[in-house]
């Protein structure tokens, strides 16, 4: 059977090594799409909006592959959850998190322009953090320096004991790339998965 070239449109290591659970071959390629936020633009709007454009900015180079783009958003409340960066930005939003329920919405594209496929979709995964000390989080920060993952923590290794539970339909999307609705999609493109 001819498969199409698989393309993920992304420079995440995390979302690579969620990929290549699936047993496909594919090729990694730097979207370079910008990530503004719009006024008044709703979270999953964005995730999914994000998604879309780093699928379709690989795409439009590759038009005969099959390119999967994802973009993951935080919120707490109404405030945004970046990457911190450091530990300083890192306490900050584990402390913010203590005793908290937190939302990561994480969409996920796949498009193929020569094979008219056009799939998005979006995971909302809820994070409940139990109550952090500050001795806690200052050690999980040592341990892990989880400076690249919104919200400060690494769900997949240590950061899972900072949880009271979790609520998700698929355990890799807060990851950052919903494989249960990925895997159905690429079936539907013509992979077999698994």
């Amino acid at each position: 059977m001819f498969h199409r070239p698989l393309i993920l449109a992304s420079t995440s290591r995390y979302r690579r090594e969620l990929l290549a659970r699936l047993a496909l071959p594919f090729q990694v390629e730097s979207p370079g799409v910008e990530e503004p936020a719009l006024l008044g633009e709703r979270p999953s709007a964005r995730a999914a909006r994000l998604a879309r454009d780093k699928a379709l900015a690989v795409a439009r180079r590759h038009p005969s592959a099959i390119v999967i783009g994802s973009d993951q958003v935080a919120t707490l409340d109404t405030t945004l959850l970046e990457k911190p960066g450091n530990a300083e930005r890192c306490r900050a939003q584990l402390i913010a998190l203590s005793g908290r329920k937190t939302l990561f919405l994480t969409a996920c594209a796949v498009i193929g322009l020569e094979a008219g496929i056009d799939l998005t979709h979006t995971d909302t995964t809820r994070v409940v953090a139990r109550e952090l000390g500050g001795d806690e989080i200052d050690r999980y920060i040592e341990r892990e320096q989880p400076f690249d993952c919104a919200g400060g923590f690494k769900a997949e290794a240590l950061g899972i004991a900072l949880f009271d539970h979790i609520e998700t339909t698929d355990p890799t999307a807060l990851v950052g790339l919903p494989l249960i609705w990925l895997a159905g999609a690429l079936r539907r493109a013509g992979y077999a998965v698994p």
